[in-house]
């Protein structure tokens, strides 16, 4: 079984001012590109440092998610902290995933450069930032995910098989 860990950051959704869109889009996406059984911790939250950190480590530690992927807070916006708390709570670091999504994200919009989504690694579990926007979320994670069942494989976590129709992963061919 393959955990996965969801979560929104955003002041409005978490307040019910309006419905989380892009947590529910990445869950869509994954359901139609993972074949493995899946289990979600689907979460909405506050932009809040304190709130962000304890909500990652609690999704890695005590639900032992093998991926998380969140949505928001990625920003230049003075509450958008996604990437600090990511940052306060990862033993590495995976700078790669992040230059992508925005050399990619160039190719629909200018302001991707604004964009401060990055990955990172604590214990088993592998962390990525998206941005808060629905669209976005494909555009994003289209690109990076067929790298991210190896590195979860590096790291200890489940194998994760996927549609190879829909989503062809890497990995090494064995000798």
């Amino acid at each position: 079984m393959i955990k996965i860990g969801i979560l929104t950051m955003s002041d409005r959704a978490s307040g019910g001012i309006y419905e989380d869109l892009s947590g529910k889009a990445i869950k869509d996406i994954l359901k139609e590109w993972i074949t493995s059984e899946l289990k979600f911790d689907y979460r909405v939250i506050p932009d809040d440092l304190e709130c962000i950190k304890e909500n990652l480590i609690s999704l890695s530690d005590d639900f032992g998610a093998d991926l998380i992927v969140t949505t928001g807070g990625t920003g230049p916006a003075t509450r958008d902290v996604t990437p600090e708390a990511t940052e306060a709570v990862c033993e590495k670091m995976m700078p790669g995933f992040g230059e992508l999504m925005r050399m990619e994200s160039l190719k629909y919009v200018p302001t991707a450069v604004l964009s401060r989504q990055t990955a990172g690694i604590r214990g088993s579990s592998f962390i990525i930032n998206l941005p808060g926007n629905p669209k976005a979320i494909k555009e994003c994670l289209e690109p990076v995910f067929p790298a991210i069942p190896y590195c979860i494989d590096l790291i200890g976590g489940s194998y994760i098989q996927t549609d190879e129709n829909k989503m062809k992963v890497f990995r090494p061919k064995k000798k």
